[in-house]
């Protein structure tokens, strides 16, 4: 059985590299449909109600065991490689380093238990913080991206010297302090935690990995120690990285065990093997009684966390709302602000994505809960393009919905606001319509002021809230024309059905 530790790497190696590179492309070549390797991830799944892919994940729990977390999930495999790098750094006596440890029963159900409660009163905040995939994406995107961005600027500068034009500059502008901070904490906190323990933050932290775990105890095959070969060497339990072997007592925690294979591997007697857990046996009659019922137990509460989870009330609207001084502007195809925070794990892979990056992780915008969602952050010339789709076709959770192009120009995003007083045609009575020239929709539009003059105005319906008259605005700081962010993003009237701004502008006043 050794051959399936084998199986185990490639197949990991197989699911992680492309959700990898995809998080730290900056150069937009790689193509779109790589996201569909993170529509397989647990959390995802679930919050997009994608059934088949949920049902095939909780099938391979009941089957397998944890494989999701040894094979599919991507923040376990770093744990992986960052515990197996650590043994280049350690003396040759103190290769095989791990020991049966207790589990930490009362942490990690505590904190499952929260996640849940949390997320039943309508808050995701430790969804969004503890989700592992997200968790991973965040790393990626605000720390192994902006490396890879700075390393290919590194290789552009020396090669430009020498006439070679092979790699270009990027320019990094999406660096967001908070989500920065998030992310440097989780990854000082796991790498710390694999380095010594392998996978002592899937076993102790990690929601995901605890309710696999009570599947796991009833999963159809997993490890056991064989008493018959069984020469108690320990070996076995120096390489679990789960820590859940007692060689002593001969036993294996399952709902801690992520069946890695490592412990196949290092056994050269047989001693312990990968089996069929519900062989039928003629001495313990009672015994398999009362295992039915643990099992029937077990399975009742996965099931109940699961429809607890899908049941969630959403009662929190206007508390939300009321922290906001302004509405932040939700990334198209979000529908809703309280359906976007629902299934929204802030993974940041729509940031990571964005061509224009105008998306940007957020502070608290959308509440304490809301910390690293995306949201819409207008700029000196950086705005919402008014024919791009890419955010809403690469999110993986449904937090926000596919768009057709057609779709997406008519996706009222939020409202522009005119401030006549900030203006420089009322402030300077300088001509200048910037704001109405760039708009896509002509949702801005100049109007007779005095004089020669024209000024904005905007209207409403219109209005897809894209930024294109933010962004361009010359009042600084604070521009003339801004958009607000709605609540509930509504279909707006096509442009064709207004009048067009004929007025021809020769001095943008700036």
């Amino acid at each position: 059985m050794k051959f399936l530790k084998n199986i185990r790497v490639i197949l990991a190696v197989f699911f992680f590299l492309p959700i990898f590179v995809f998080f730290i492309d900056f150069t937009g070549k790689l193509p779109l449909n790589l996201h569909q390797f993170l529509s397989i991830q647990l959390i995802p799944a679930l919050l997009s109600l994608n059934l088949i892919i949920l049902g095939i994940l909780l099938g391979l729990g009941l089957f397998f065991g944890r494989i999701y977390c040894s094979v599919i999930c991507p923040l376990g495999i770093l744990q992986d490689v960052l515990s197996w790098r650590s043994r280049f750094f350690r003396k040759k006596r103190k290769k095989t380093r791990y020991n049966y440890s207790p589990p930490q029963n009362i942490l990690r159900y505590t904190i499952l238990g929260l996640t849940i409660l949390f997320f039943l009163f309508g808050s995701s905040f430790l969804v969004i913080l503890l989700d592992p995939y997200s968790a991973f994406g965040r790393i990626a995107s605000q720390l192994f991206r902006p490396l890879a961005i700075w390393g290919n600027n590194g290789m552009a500068y020396m090669l430009s010297g020498m006439g070679n034009y092979t790699f270009y500059k990027v320019e990094q502008v999406s660096f967001v302090p908070l989500a920065f901070a998030v992310a440097i904490f989780f990854f000082f906190l796991i790498t710390q935690m694999s380095w010594n323990k392998g996978r002592s933050y899937c076993n102790t932290i990690c929601p995901v990995g605890t309710t696999l775990g009570l599947l796991s105890k009833i999963s159809i095959f997993h490890i056991s120690l064989d008493k018959s070969n069984c020469t108690h060497c320990g070996a076995c339990e120096k390489q679990c990285k789960s820590q859940c072997i007692d060689s002593d007592s001969m036993k294996v925690d399952d709902s801690r065990c992520v069946t890695c294979f490592n412990c196949l591997s290092a056994c050269k007697k047989g001693g312990i093997k990968y089996v069929f857990r519900y062989k039928p046996t003629q001495s313990q009659p009672v015994q398999q009684k009362v295992n039915n019922s643990r099992r029937t137990f077990l399975v009742t509460s996965v099931v109940a966390l699961a429809s607890v989870a899908l049941a969630r009330t959403e009662n929190i609207t206007g508390n939300k709302e009321a922290m906001l001084s302004r509405k932040p502007i939700m990334p198209p195809g979000a529908g809703s602000l309280n359906r976007f925070n629902d299934h929204c794990t802030g993974c940041q892979l729509c940031v990571t994505k964005c061509p224009e990056q105008v998306l940007k992780p957020a502070y608290f915008q959308y509440g304490i809960s809301g910390i690293t969602q995306p949201h819409l952050s207008f700029s000196t010339h950086v705005f919402c393009t008014y024919d791009c789709n890419i955010c809403s076709n690469v999110c993986p959770t449904g937090a926000l919905l596919p768009l057709v192009m057609d779709e997406k120009k008519l996706t009222q995003l939020g409202v522009a606001n005119f401030r006549k007083s900030k203006c420089v045609v009322f402030t300077e009575e300088k001509d200048c319509g910037a704001c109405a020239e760039h708009c896509p929709t002509q949702a801005v539009h100049m109007i007779h002021y005095k004089g020669g003059l024209t000024i904005p105005e905007v209207t409403d319906d219109l209005c897809i809230g894209c930024g294109a008259c933010e962004s361009i605005c010359p009042v600084r700081p604070f521009q003339a024309i801004y958009v607000e962010g709605v609540s509930t993003q509504h279909k707006a009237r096509k442009p064709s059905e207004a009048k067009k701004f004929n007025k021809k502008i020769n001095d943008f006043g700036f």
